[in-house]
Formats: C-alpha cells, structure tokens, sequence
C-alpha cells in the first residue's frame, strides 16, 4: 500500500503542515507529489485508470463508501480545505479515482491552523485513520505519537512554538 500526498505549492514550506510527518514515519510508503493543474502527474493519471487507486476526499457525494479493501494507492489532497476543494475542482483525473470517506474514532486534535472544518482531519490525521483500518496499527500508533508531539498542546496559544 502506498499513501500519495497530492500537495499545494503553497504548502511545501509551512511549518503547520502535518504531511511531512506522514513523509517522515512512513518512508518509501508514502510519496509527496506536487500539485500542477496545467501538467498533472503521468504515472498517478494512470494508476487511477488502472484501478486500485482511491482519492480520500470529504463531501456528500462519497456515497457511504468506507470500503478500503481493495486500494493499493490512497491519494490524500494536502493542502487547506480551500486549496484542497480548488485542486478537485480543477484536476480532471482526480474525479475518475474511487472516492472513500472515514469514519474517524473522534474529532480532529489538529490545531494549528484557523477556520478549521468541524468533522475534517488534518492530513496526518487521515493516514493514521487509513493504517489502523487497514490493520497497519504499528505504523498508525507511530505516526500518532508522532502527530501529538507535532501539535501545541491544549490550551497553549498560537504563535508558540510547534513540537519539531
């Protein structure tokens, strides 16, 4: 199984982006493409009309489907919910990709950012939720330790420093 992080430019030097962590404890698993409307990815294009390959997206329109088996390469959209709903918009081949939703355990810790979507996780977040139920729960339990040391703790006011 492989996780894709389709990622926006403007995300690649933020320090509250949790998708370097995914980078970080999964190694060669996962992989980190960067997002262009006008040249998408060759190889990724294929992969999701070979089949096999699902875009993790939120909206309405999942259908229900909480269905993982089956998936080899799961595509996650790294980037703020307004650039995550542009880069679906605009990317023609991310609209033929299987779409899954998850069902999370509870509510996003993520707390880094404003405007945060209620019922939306973060990018680490996603993965974690993708390794248990995929029975990699080693992995998951890494990258969540990982995650929380990664987050200000609760109460601590923005602007402090982040757990690097």
């Amino acid at each position: 199984m492989k996780i894709t992080l389709l990622t926006h430019f403007k995300e690649f030097d933020k320090p509250s982006n949790t998708g370097q962590l995914v980078l970080e404890i999964l190694g060669d698993a996962a992989e980190q493409v960067r997002w262009d409307r006008i040249n998408p990815p060759a190889r990724l294009v294929e992969e999701i009309e070979a089949g096999g390959v699902a875009l993790v997206y939120p909206g309405s329109d999942n259908g229900g489907n909480d269905d993982l088996s089956g998936i080899t390469r799961f595509i996650l959209i790294d980037g703020t919910w307004h650039e995550a709903r542009k880069i679906h918009q605009r990317s023609p081949y991310l609209q033929k990709a299987r779409r899954v939703g998850l069902k999370p355990a509870g509510a996003s810790r993520y707390n880094l950012r404003k405007n945060q979507k209620e019922a939306c996780l973060c990018t680490a977040e996603c993965v974690i939720e993708i390794l248990r139920n995929t029975g990699r729960t080693e992995q998951a339990e890494r990258l969540e330790e990982r995650f929380l040391a990664f987050i200000r703790p609760p109460g601590a006011m923005r602007g402090e420093a982040m757990g690097r």
